[in-house]
């Protein structure tokens, strides 16, 4: 193997000592003792601050420590004392950099001053806050409105989200993309046609009343560990958990609660998944379908012995569409080709089907192995409909739970975030502001990398995140980016987007969410929303890491008022100097959701939006939860007929939340000390002429005359299923074309990207 990689099959549970000595391991590396962990207690606490990991829901009545080990990695990270002083970048020219690892970046520390890049020094300079104000709003003047994105990673809060997609619209574009198009924009489509809401119907608290759990594409020890603790209490009381992934994560299968002392003292754990199924990659909407026609023939027996329904008939009579259409569809499926979709055999999908036919309330989990597909509008359609037939949407412990990434993610397209118009309420912005939205639909994020490769797009305004590192195609997309006229990151870190340079380039430091943001009314407060569609209120903690930060929504007023005309209804510096007069107009813009913001912002457990499907009212087309048809069993590429063909899974590591690299160990998986692994079936390695240990080129099959390659990957043997094989994003994202992604979302496909793996020369 690489001399670097070391693969050791990890057999421990998730949680216990590992996570204990992980965070002692993390806040020493990130040098955060000091700043962080003093202040630990406070996260996720009514009063204290929210993560600025996951977006995992907070409960009412916390743990004394309610955190879990990669919320607190966040923690360290942000916290760090390390700072990226003036004298850096004149060692370090940009080309240099452009040779470091995303960790490598990172690990210098937070960032302190305005930057603009300098092309004949190929580095960056420190400006002033006004020359760059000045400078940027210049620029932007010059530019037709259509021809610049605006760009939000899900992290900012709901004020500084608020003012953002307001600035662009009065600037006069729609041109709003944001993290949620690379990730969970399929469940925004799947789910309004099907029961009328973009998000979840499961909130916290149904953990503990719901008799079975359904998990499709999700890894909750890596992506959403605070969810254990609901699992575990769910397990305990005996309810089944059913897990359907291609890889079988440790998190899943055994967890030990760090915060028991009784459980780390006898080391015992709770084994949480009753059933683990390793579903083919794109093959769920199968498992789906096998699921529905067991309840459909079970049902149908139950009528013939005069027994209870099967089938919710009732609910399905009077709150639902399509159910014959959809029935027919199942009846005319086969089990063969169920079989050979999903990797199952038969007898799994039929047990799954019988708990899950035995449980009246079921939770059904589901993460980006559904929504990164060609067909993940299908996948996560087809869920709905497993629950539709039995009635689990608007009842207590039962429902749809998308699972989010970035902490405000769900949060920022509440508050108009959106490329699409009809999504946000123009009229009422018009009226509050004066002015005349654009009404035209704007860039997704696909739309805008496709723009920029035809260069129809001239500027980019990046609001945090490592875009250029988290798109596809970076081989095409980094030579385009650099004819981009501007580009500006609002960013507390360095990372490879800053790298990949413009004409004209910006970095502009910001506090961090865990830092105190002084303001003329004093320290500021800030707001998000979880998975669960409940708001929350943030307080900073720490010191600022450096006198010259200033806070997102300062940026946001500075840039916008460089940038427009004046407009007396829009009071930049009022709300810079009160954030709650923000809130106040986020009320004032939406006051279903946002109604007594300022008043319920500390509810412990966060106030919640109203969802209609939660109380059966459906806002559909139809006026009605809708079954939906899939176009196939297949949720991936269609080259079945080629077995030479992988399908690639892109995915994260342990130490790792989305293109942020904390360190080399993928600790549940074994895999220490290099990220330039792929997992293979041993068979797979054996069938097409490979050797373990061995090194490895991955090549995309694809039919648009761009060729995608990468080589130097150790091939491990791993428990993935036959014709599947995975290895870690963002590296992988340079072998997926822009073109494969999700119908009807353009979310990029991750979780199924066609490849031939050959021994590299």
């Amino acid at each position: 193997m690489a001399r670097d990689l070391r693969f050791e099959p990890h057999d421990q549970p998730a949680g216990g000592w590992g996570s204990v000595r992980s965070l002692f391991r993390h806040a020493t590396n990130a040098h955060s003792w000091s700043r962080a962990v003093p202040v630990l207690p406070k996260q996720n606490k009514p009063g204290g601050f929210m993560c600025v990991s996951c977006a995992w829901a907070k409960p009412a009545e916390p743990h004394s420590f309610e955190f879990c080990e990669n919320g607190a990695k966040a923690t360290f990270w942000e916290l760090t004392t390390d700072r990226v002083e003036t004298g850096f970048f004149a060692d370090h020219t940009v080309s240099d950099l452009l040779g470091w690892s995303d960790h490598a970046l990172e690990a210098e520390g937070r960032l302190t001053r305005p930057m603009r890049y300098h092309a004949p020094t190929d580095t960056y300079v420190v400006v002033s806050w006004k020359e760059a104000f000045d400078d940027i709003g210049a620029r932007l003047k010059a530019f037709e409105p259509d021809r610049v994105v605006f760009y939000a990673s899900g992290r900012a809060s709901l004020e500084t989200s608020y003012m953002y997609q307001l600035f662009a619209r009065l600037y006069g574009t729609n041109n709003l993309p944001d993290s949620s198009n690379m990730c969970h924009e399929t469940t925004s489509k799947a789910l309004p046609e099907s029961i009328g809401v973009p998000v979840g119907t499961v909130r916290l608290d149904e953990f503990d009343a719901t008799d079975c759990i359904l998990s499709f594409g999700q890894n909750v020890g890596s992506n959403a560990p605070r969810m254990l603790h609901p699992l575990q209490r769910a397990a305990e009381r005996g309810v089944p958990i059913v897990v359907f992934n291609p890889l079988r994560e440790r998190g899943w299968e055994t967890f030990i609660n760090p915060q028991a002392p009784g459980e780390m003292i006898t080391r015992e754990p709770t084994d949480l998944a009753s059933q683990y199924h390793q579903v083919r990659a794109g093959g769920d909407i199968a498992v789906l379908m096998g699921m529905c026609k067991v309840l459909v023939d079970r049902d149908d027996e139950a009528r013939e012995a005069g027994a209870p329904r099967v089938l919710d008939v009732d609910f399905i009579q009077e709150h639902t569409h399509g159910f014959e259409d959809f029935i027919s569809r199942v009846r005319a499926s086969r089990w063969d080709e169920i079989e050979r979709a999903s990797g199952l055999s038969r007898q799994a999908i039929e047990a799954a089907a019988t708990t899950y036919l035995n449980a009246r309330r079921v939770i059904a989990i589901y993460g980006m192995g559904l929504t990164q597909h060609r067909r993940g509008v299908d996948s996560i359609q087809m869920l709905i409909n497993l629950l539709l037939l039995r009635g689990n949407i608007g009842r207590h412990g039962a429902g749809i739970l998308p699972v989010r990434g970035h902490s405000n993610v769900q949060g920022q397209r509440t508050v108009g975030i959106a490329d699409e118009p009809h999504l946000v309420p123009l009229d009422r912005l018009a009226a509050q502001y004066h002015f005349e939205p654009p009404r035209n639909k704007g860039l997704n994020t696909v739309e805008a990398c496709e723009g920029i490769i035809a260069g129809t797009v001239d500027a980019f305004i990046g609001l945090g995140g490592n875009f250029v590192r988290a798109i596809p195609d970076r081989a095409r997309m980094e030579p385009a980016w650099r004819r981009l006229k501007l580009a500006v990151h609002v960013a507390t870190k360095l990372n490879r987007s800053h790298l990949i340079t413009a004409e004209t380039t910006y970095v502009l430091p910001c506090l961090g969410r865990l830092e105190v943001d002084e303001q003329a009314t004093g320290p500021q407060i800030v707001t998000m929303e979880d998975s669960t569609a409940c708001i929350h209120a943030s307080r900073g903690v720490a010191p600022p890491a450096g006198p010259h930060l200033l806070s997102e929504p300062k940026i946001v007023a500075e840039l916008a008022k460089a940038t427009l005309p004046s407009n007396s209804r829009v009071p930049w510096d009022d709300w810079v100097a009160d954030y709650g007069r923000i809130r106040d107009a986020i009320e004032e813009t939406f006051p279903e959701d946002f109604k007594d913001m300022n008043r319920r912002m500390g509810t412990p457990g966060g106030f919640p939006r109203p969802l209609a499907a939660r109380e059966r009212r459906w806002n559909t087309d139809t006026g009605r939860a809708n079954f939906k048809c899939p176009s196939s069993l297949n949720a991936s590429f269609d080259a079945d007929d080629d077995p030479a063909v992988m399908r690639l899974l892109t995915l994260r590591s342990n130490d790792q939340f989305n293109t942020t690299v904390y360190g080399y160990d993928d600790r549940f998986r074994g895999i220490h000390g290099s990220r330039m692994v792929l997992m293979m079936n041993a068979d797979d390695i054996i069938r097409l002429g490979l050797t373990r240990g061995g090194m490895a080129t991955l090549t995309t099959v694809a039919d648009d005359g761009v060729s995608r390659r990468m080589d130097g990957f150790t091939i491990v043997e791993y428990n993935i299923p036959h014709g599947c094989c995975g290895a870690y994003y963002p590296e992988c994202n340079a072998l997926i074309p822009l073109s494969h992604y999700a119908e009807g979302s353009k979310t990029p496909a991750a979780k199924s990207v066609p490849v031939r793996v050959s021994a590299q020369p």
